[in-house]
């Protein structure tokens, strides 16, 4: 079977199960643990941070990011379909106790005129606007890369009105390598950046979050705080650290077989593919067939491909570690053969909000 649902279905490499299992460990929640302290300077380093703090997942990272840059009752701008407003269980309202403002995007990315407008002015009976969040690359926009240019707006924008900017960058990483803008020029116009291991860079657990050594003293409390204080965490920071050092620029690989999907599908009946969307390791296939999407997954399931359904008419295809580009043959096969089941169709169904 062929798992294209998300690059977190990733396995260990034999290399990195090497590394985990001779891993040097100690205590963390002391900051005993060697190969978790190597993790976080070395993250930190290539984020440009002063320092980092290794946490359990991405959701967490993005979490403590809120939580260190706000205080109760502040308002938090976002783009309207990011993971943090979408996918993070309600948990702005629920740990920190503030509020969202989701604005709409262009493929993910809203822009500094867009957040001035959206700014709270001082009053008694609004809530202060303290916060920015944008993310890079975009989940929800098909991989889609924030521009560099408009994140140094944002910034400026941001120290100019005395408002925070975090950066849920859990694939970061794939926009430094399709843009080969080093990730240190992304994060040095935001406060607090997060960071995913075990997305693209096939890790088994693992995220992290850079800033200040103030900030960052704060989130490692929080961390506490939400029971994510680790003790000989060492064994999974290894697997984490190995894919920090070997597989970043191998993305490249999952690029190009996305890619290599794209062009294939867009040529075949029933589907479409926004070409230009796929810049990344994500691709978005809109069913142009009457037939919704979660039962064309079905039938690509039993021709031994696994894929996500993310609207009734959208299907997610996610390039991976474990993805070769022979693998990305068959899939390209395997659709084959779905699209000669499928109804001809007339034009594309609605499309909906939900993922």
């Amino acid at each position: 079977m062929i798992d294209i649902r998300s690059d977190t279905v990733t396995l260990p490499t034999p290399e990195m199960r090497r590394a985990m299992a001779e891993a040097e460990v100690g205590d963390d929640v002391f900051r005993e643990d060697p190969t978790v302290n190597r993790l976080e300077e070395e993250t930190a380093a290539i984020l440009g941070k002063e320092t980092a703090l290794y946490v359990t997942s991405g959701t967490m990272g993005n979490q403590i990011g809120v939580w260190v840059n706000t205080d109760e009752g502040d308002e938090v701008i976002v783009e309207r379909d990011c993971h943090l407003y979408n996918y993070e269980a309600g948990a702005p309202a629920v740990l920190s106790r503030v509020m969202i403002k989701p604005l709409p995007g262009t493929r993910g990315v809203i822009t500094a005129e867009q957040i001035a407008t959206a700014i709270n002015p001082p009053d008694l009976h609004r809530a202060p606007t303290k916060l920015v969040c944008i993310e890079n690359t975009h989940n929800r926009a098909g991989g889609a890369i924030f521009p560099l240019d408009e994140i140094e707006r944002i910034g400026k924008l941001c120290r100019e009105r005395g408002i925070r900017l975090h950066l849920d960058g859990a694939r970061l990483w794939n926009a430094s390598v399709a843009t080969g803008i080093p990730e240190r020029r992304y994060s040095e116009h935001v406060d607090t950046v997060s960071v995913c291991f075990s997305k693209g860079l096939g890790a088994p657990v693992g995220s992290a979050l850079a800033g200040t050594k103030e900030v960052i003293a704060l989130a490692r409390r929080r961390r506490k705080t939400l029971g994510g204080g680790m003790r000989q965490a060492g064994i999974i920071a290894a697997g984490a650290l190995y894919a920090l050092r070997n597989h970043r620029e191998r993305l490249v690989e999952d690029h190009a077989n996305a890619r290599k999907l794209a062009e294939a599908l867009a040529g075949l009946p029933g589907y479409k593919i926004d070409l230009d969307g796929v810049v990344t390791n994500l691709v978005i296939i809109e069913i142009t067939a009457k037939v919704p999407a979660a039962q064309v997954a079905e039938r690509l399931k039993a021709e031994g491909v696994l894929i996500l359904a993310i609207r009734p008419t959208a299907l997610r295809a996610v390039t991976n570690l474990n993805v070769t580009s022979r693998d990305i043959d068959r899939v390209i096969e395997a659709f084959r053969k779905v699209a000669k089941t499928l109804p001809v169709s007339y034009g594309l169904h609605p499309v909906g909000s939900a993922r």
